[in-house]
């Protein structure tokens, strides 16, 4: 009888183990995350979040189908519960409790891909740059315009813009305000080279002074890159001989209207810092993000005697250039001729 008892209770107890063992089985590696209820793939553990954030997040927006049994293997595995990795993570369709654990506190995160260009104001970069990541835009800008911040990598409030090279770079989603700085700052870097920093010497331009001027030729030249060194070997002639720059699109941003289709007197007669039919020399900053292509053409700038241009007549985006003012307003009179026949006023 007793044998009969004992053999009995190790029957149950082996039942009852096996049954225990096939739910923590269950729990650990069944498919518990779908993306059936969501058309986001990813998900976001923001800086802030505690493991209780964590979890109500993924049951909430619907990665998984069993919360307890995720907060239970979670507790379980290797203290994820206290080790919360902030990032944006790739989920798939029926992944396990185990799998998607390795992945959040593994930290590896689907990478960012952040592009930034057709920018005028630190205002605009602001929103471009922080649009996909975890980074306020005005927490950006706070920083960007803030002198002490912008002193440290030699730049003032204005002439930070020119730390920013237009491009698609990768970053993790949670990347903070100062790190996507000191990121664009290593590209920066790289861009200027010892042959481009020589160039920008010769030219007697600092390398703020070179972007400066290449966003000059870039709002001159927007349509065709090949055209960019002549118009930069226009500007460069000016500057050498102490002639005003009077560049339209530094009256249109002065101005802060970029809606202005055709500068007139009035425009023209706009007192700003930018106005360059007012100021000699360069403005005190770029007039929008140039991107490497016009930074080239400033420092491989084509030597030529032109020193005037005006849009061609035919709406190409090219232009006619000239070395004397009366060549220079026979061109402009068919410009204008052709604005009007448009009725372009």
């Amino acid at each position: 009888m007793i044998k009969k008892i004992i053999i009995s209770l190790l029957l149950i107890g082996g039942i009852y183990g096996g049954y225990s063992i096939y739910q923590m089985y269950q729990r650990v590696y069944q498919p518990n995350v779908t993306l059936k209820n969501t058309t986001d793939k990813y998900f976001y553990i923001y800086s802030d979040y505690t493991f209780d954030d964590v979890v109500n997040d993924l049951y909430e927006k619907g990665y998984i189908i069993n919360r307890a049994s995720f907060s239970w293997v979670a507790q379980k595995k290797a203290n994820f519960k206290n080790n919360i990795h902030p990032g944006r993570y790739l989920l798939k369709e029926g992944m396990s409790n185990n799998e998607l654990i390795d992945l959040l506190r593994s930290g590896i995160q689907d990478l960012v891909e952040v592009t930034f260009n057709n920018v005028r104001t630190i205002n605009q970069l602001s929103g471009k740059i922080t649009k996909n990541l975890e980074c306020d835009s005005i927490e950006f800008y706070n920083l960007v315009t803030d002198k002490y911040f912008t002193t440290k990598y030699g730049f003032n409030s204005i002439t930070i813009l020119t730390l920013f090279l237009p491009n698609t770079y990768e970053f993790c989603w949670n990347t903070t305000a100062e790190e996507l700085v000191e990121r664009m700052a290593t590209e920066y870097k790289k861009f200027w080279t010892a042959e481009r920093k020589e160039k920008a010497r010769k030219l007697n331009l600092s390398q703020s002074e070179v972007a400066i001027l290449a966003s000059i030729v870039q709002a001159e030249q927007s349509a065709h890159s090949d055209e960019r060194p002549r118009v930069a070997g226009l500007y460069i002639n000016r500057l050498r001989k102490g002639m005003l720059l009077q560049s339209d699109p530094t009256v249109v941003y002065g101005i802060g209207d970029f809606t202005i289709q055709r500068v007139l007197t009035k425009h023209l007669q706009t007192n700003t810092p930018y106005n360059t039919y007012i100021h000699k020399g360069l403005p005190p900053g770029p007039i929008n993000l140039p991107n490497i292509k016009s930074l080239d053409a400033v420092l491989n700038y084509e030597q030529h005697n032109y020193i005037y241009m005006c849009a061609k007549e035919d709406f190409s985006g090219y232009h006619n250039f000239a070395k004397t003012y009366n060549q220079h307003l026979n061109y402009a009179r068919k410009y204008q001729r052709a604005l009007n026949k448009r009725r372009i006023y």
